[in-house]
């Protein structure tokens, strides 16, 4: 990753432009200096097909002057922006600049559409039509990457239509969570559990929470040793909503539901993250946004 983010590239394209257009001055001097001789009827002497002969006549001016004038401009452009490695131009303009400042005057003109949704109470804005019309563009552009565009996630990306929340699914606790997003991480728990034979108990054991099918006598064996696990999963394995534990006794599973799942879960940990939303979106934004996530599993259907 190291060779796309050093100086080489920049200063590579730079000599390569640079270059090209010296290239390009010097062959047009060249040629322009150039005096072939001609025959009488005006041709070179090069013949091509038996009977197709080279003229001698020089370019047209019009020609010429359109070649100088695109030195020219290649020149003046790399002198005004940005082309030549670190050279930033004397405009100083920047792609990024160009962005910061559209998304500046696009929150601006949006400004007036979002202020009342400002003080206006989370469960209210998931009610009102505009709002949700507005959430749900945000949510195609900015979640449904993951989450699906229905909202109901997929392996590894929490489905927001049903009641199951891994940190909390109050209006506050989403506006939290889309602003400074969620790292999720379970250790390996192989070693604090035991042999692979224990880990198997365990496994069994946690399908036996939620009533699936599993293996009722290594259950039994495995009660004892989820102790290592109850310390987040809590006695039970109804889950912690502090420490973003998930709940091992309802039938939802969010890395994959049987044995060899919770075996692999157990032996190789989970890292899961959400990236923060804050400072793409506004704090406008994110609330309406927040509003339309919490209305998928409040029944907060437009009037």
């Amino acid at each position: 990753m190291s060779d796309f983010i050093n100086h080489f590239w920049s200063n590579y394209v730079a000599i390569i432009s640079l270059v090209s257009i010296f290239a390009c001055a010097l062959l047009l001097w060249l040629t322009a200096r150039k005096r072939v001789v001609a025959s009488a009827d005006n041709t070179t002497g090069h013949v091509w097909d038996e009977d197709l002969r080279e003229a001698n006549n020089p370019l047209p001016l019009w020609w010429v002057g359109l070649f100088v004038l695109t030195i020219v401009f290649g020149l003046g452009y790399l002198f005004v922006f940005p082309g030549l490695g670190s050279f930033k131009g004397q405009s100083d303009w920047s792609s990024r600049s160009e962005y910061e400042g559209a998304m500046a005057q696009a929150a601006q003109e949006l400004a007036p559409v979002y202020a009342k949704y400002v003080a206006m109470p989370l469960e209210e804005v998931a009610r009102d039509p505009q709002a949700r019309a507005i959430g749900e563009r945000l949510f195609m552009n900015n979640c449904a990457q993951c989450h699906g565009s229905d909202a109901r996630g997929s392996k590894g990306f929490p489905n927001l239509t049903d009641k199951d929340w891994l940190h909390g699914g109050t209006p506050e606790k989403i506006v939290e969570t889309i602003t400074k997003g969620r790292i999720g991480v379970m250790p390996p728990m192989a070693a604090a559990v035991g042999t692979p034979d224990d880990v198997k108990n365990v496994a069994n054991y946690v399908l036996s929470l939620s009533g699936e099918p599993h293996d009722s006598l290594r259950a039994g064996l495995g009660k004892s040793k989820f102790t290592a696990c109850a310390a987040c999963h809590g006695i039970g394995g109804v889950g912690n909503q502090a420490v973003g534990a998930p709940n091992l006794s309802d039938r939802i599973w969010l890395h994959g539901y049987g044995e060899a799942a919770i075996v692999q879960m157990i032996n190789a940990g989970k890292h899961n993250e959400m990236p923060p939303q804050e400072g793409r979106l506004s704090d406008a934004q994110i609330r309406v946004l927040a509003s339309y996530v919490w209305g998928f599993s409040n029944n907060a259907a437009t009037p």
